[in-house]
């Protein structure tokens, strides 16, 4: 099985290579990773003492990311190097600057793996969510290094646990302590016998909570709305889109404002046919024609998670592919949320759901039975769905606390 694991890898990157010929993203995954040994050499400092974190994505990344500064504030001496296995998050990500160092993760092959640590050398090790990679983890386990796992979450159809994935629960047992987000993740791995577990909760919490403390203004957006009730279409997909924009034809002086997942022009043009024309685009809106549509598309990134500060609802895309994006964002800013039925390897998705902070919605009439329900008691509503994310805070203090005292 190990042999096929090595095949799969060595064949998915192959893959990417050929699709790297026409695809975007697939040229930039590809590109990345490019001389990284060389990359690293020319960069890293022989003084350097380095804890590594690795994301698969930015939604991986969001969750590190609290950790990362209480980590840098109470360990001073360490250089944070981040590596992003997609695009998404590493092109997003290769100026912040809390990171001292940012890579892409090389392939996960034995030589890889070896060459990596052997040449960042790193003190500890942090890995997000479900970033499991056979080779980089036997290796930490090798060298004895200290490798944490944080936001885990673990689901009893995982490949650890099934009868043929036997080898590839040998990537846990190169974990020093795992920090997961929900009692479920604790109990599955307590069955399989790994006791080195705490539950602290998801670390986007506390991410969400301080972004909703101080969060950016956007003069336009704020005048967009005025005093009306408004509803974002956040990280949408054509099925989100399709339902929003039938409701806005029924509903014309209903205020939403769409903000895509995919903002390439073709896609662009497909919303505005959907709405037939009758809203703006976000970069030619200025205060003299804001006020003057009631569909309001935006078309650049880095804005959606200031936006919900102003919404009252968030129509939150991937929920009808099971794939659904960042629900924490608007709840943290008090939004009703809404999402498709396809939500169940998201806990968080169906915890809301069970305080009343969300509402599945299966078709267009369900989202406008369900629109009817919500503004009937939206400030309920609203409450739970922010007392949701208040009352689950402090993930990042508890894996601090722990570090505290185990780190010399």
């Amino acid at each position: 099985m190990i042999a096929l694991y090595h095949i799969f890898i060595s064949c998915y990157a192959f893959g990417i290579r050929i699709a790297s010929l026409f695809n975007v993203k697939a040229k930039l995954w590809v590109d990345g990773r490019k001389d990284i040994f060389r990359q690293l050499k020319n960069t890293l400092k022989s003084e350097d003492e380095i804890v590594w974190f690795h994301c698969a994505s930015l939604g991986e990344f969001e969750q590190a990311k609290p950790v990362i500064e209480k980590f840098k504030n109470n360990f001073t001496n360490y250089k944070i190097l981040v590596t992003f296995f997609s695009p998404s998050g590493f092109e997003h990500r290769k100026n912040d600057p809390l990171i001292d160092y940012v890579f892409y993760l090389p392939v996960d092959t034995r030589k890889n793996a070896k060459a990596f640590i052997r040449t960042i050398q790193p003190k500890m090790v942090f890995f997000v969510k479900y970033e499991f990679w056979y080779n980089y983890m036997m290796e930490l386990k090798q060298n004895h290094i200290p490798t944490y796992l944080i936001s885990g979450v673990f689901r009893e159809n995982q490949l650890f646990f099934k009868w043929y994935g036997t080898w590839y629960k040998q990537v846990l047992t190169g974990f020093t302590h795992f920090f997961v987000q929900n009692q479920t993740s604790k109990n599955i791995l307590a069955k399989h016998h790994f006791t080195n577990v705490t539950l602290s909760g998801d670390t986007r919490f506390d991410r969400v909570f301080e972004n909703a403390l101080h969060p950016k203004k956007l003069l336009l957006i704020e005048q967009f709305r005025g005093n009306d009730i408004l509803l974002v279409g956040g990280s949408t997909w054509q099925p989100e889109e399709q339902i929003l924009a039938n409701y806005s034809m029924l509903h014309p002086n209903f205020k939403m404002i769409i903000a895509p997942h995919d903002i390439s022009e073709n896609h662009l043009k497909q919303i505005e046919q959907l709405f037939n024309k009758k809203c703006l685009r976000y970069s030619m809106a200025n205060q003299e024609n804001i006020t003057q549509f009631n569909v309001l598309l935006i078309d650049n990134i880095g804005l959606l998670a200031n936006i919900y500060q102003y919404a009252d609802i968030a129509f939150v895309g991937g929920g009808f592919t099971g794939a659904l994006h960042n629900i924490l964002e608007p709840a943290g800013f008090g939004n009703v949320v809404l999402l498709g039925v396809k939500h169940q390897k998201f806990h968080e998705a169906q915890e809301l759901i069970a305080a009343k902070g969300a509402f599945e919605i299966a078709n267009e009439l369900d989202f406008k039975n369900t629109i009817n329900v919500v503004l009937a008691n939206l400030t309920l509503y609203k409450n739970n769905s922010k007392k949701f994310v208040t009352d689950n805070v402090g993930a990042t203090d508890t894996i601090l606390r722990f570090l505290l005292r185990s780190v010399k």
